[in-house]
């Protein structure tokens, strides 16, 4: 296959004459005349030409001002297969004017080089980053960890941004203290069920506090609206992600197989995963899984225990479910001691009769209007 020209002879002669005698003016002119030349063929040159292109481009951009390495950096971000040296010294530049189409849009940059950037460069530098249509977890890690509020909401509301569990834990912190970040992620599709559930716990403790303090003589009804209102979206349909049915749905083969037993709860516990923990203890007290998930997940501890001892499990297997819940919710853990001698008084006749009760409030309450749960 045929490769387009390299730049004309002519045009490298006017380069060196340009470098050597020119003023600025006609060293921009001479830069235009290179970009277009680039452009105009670019899929068709071969790797050597654009190494070529990267020595002229580089050459040019020692001898011109700001504004023109603006109009190369909008012009060549876009371009996937733009001159790599060329790419890499228009990003890293102090100069946000610069750095940001290049930070922003370029292909040619890989997860160390945005890494180096956001490590070492401004607050702006990082927004650039956060706004680009990939995010890998490597990056966001780092966006997280050096970013500031307007860096982390960006990040958190990019549709195409991917995060480790490192990088949600670190969105949930600054979630606690922004709700700017708290509303972008948990608008988030993609995020984990038990990252969503701490995030409205989260929520709702910051959310009481502020109203609270807003409206001293109606604190205990704010406390009872917003309790209400935690297990309304936990218990939301379309809080539930495909990742928690599929869960769900092995749990429930586990059952059907005869499978499940304490053993199995008490690996899902130790291993922090929610779901299956969940949809288990679900099965095994034969009561509806957001039911379990609402007993889970409220500020009191007796719905674990309630939960527990219909299922007759032991109390280290009670102890890894709290300890769990803790890391799930944010909740900090009662005095384990005394929840300990609370679960063994407890009897499961009683126990039985508690859930009974809460199977009762949940079959005769009111159904809540699938757009109104997370107004």
């Amino acid at each position: 296959m045929s490769t387009a020209p390299a730049p004309k002879i002519n045009l490298l002669d006017e380069l060196q004459t340009a470098l050597a005698h020119g003023t600025v003016a006609r060293r921009v002119e001479t830069l235009r005349r290179v970009t277009d030349l680039f452009l105009h063929a670019v899929d068709d040159y071969s790797d050597e030409q654009i190494d070529l292109f990267d020595d002229v481009f580089r050459c040019l951009m020692r001898h011109i001002e700001t504004s023109a390495k603006v109009m190369l950096s909008n012009r060549l971000a876009p371009i996937p297969k733009a001159p790599p040296q060329t790419v890499q010294t228009l990003a890293f530049d102090d100069l946000i004017e610069i750095a940001a189409p290049m930070l922003t849009q370029s292909e040619r940059l890989t997860d160390d080089m945005l890494i180096a950037s956001a490590q070492s460069k401004s607050q702006a530098h990082l927004l650039a980053i956060s706004g680009r249509s990939s995010l890998s977890n490597a990056v966001t890690d780092v966006l997280i960890e050096h970013g500031n509020g307007e860096v982390i909401q960006r990040t958190a509301s990019n549709p195409g941004a991917t995060f480790s569990e490192d990088g949600y834990r670190g969105l949930l912190a600054h979630a606690e203290r922004d709700e700017g970040v708290a509303v972008c992620l948990g608008l988030r599709p993609s995020i984990p069920r038990h990252h969503f559930l701490k995030l409205i716990a989260k929520a709702s403790a910051l959310v009481r506090a502020r109203l609270a303090e807003a409206n001293p003589e109606r604190a205990a009804d704010i406390s009872a609206a917003v309790t209400a209102a935690t297990k309304q979206a936990t218990a939301a349909p379309e809080a539930i992600s495909a990742a928690t049915e599929i869960a769900h749905g092995l749990v429930q083969l586990l059952y059907d197989d005869g499978r499940l037993d304490e053993r199995e709860i008490s690996k899902f516990a130790a291993a922090g995963k929610f779901d299956e923990t969940n949809a288990a203890i679900s099965c095994l007290a034969k009561v509806p899984v957001p039911l379990t998930e609402t007993m889970m997940v409220e500020s009191h501890i007796e719905g674990i225990l309630i939960l527990a001892k219909v299922c007759d499990l032991s109390w280290p297997t009670v102890q890894q479910i709290i300890e769990m819940r803790v890391q799930v919710t944010g909740i900090p853990a009662t005095d384990l001691a005394e929840t300990r001698l609370t679960y063994e008084r407890l009897r499961p006749s009683t126990a039985q009769q508690v859930l009974r009760f809460h199977k009762m409030q949940e079959t005769t309450a009111p159904k809540t209007k699938p757009d109104s749960v997370r107004q």
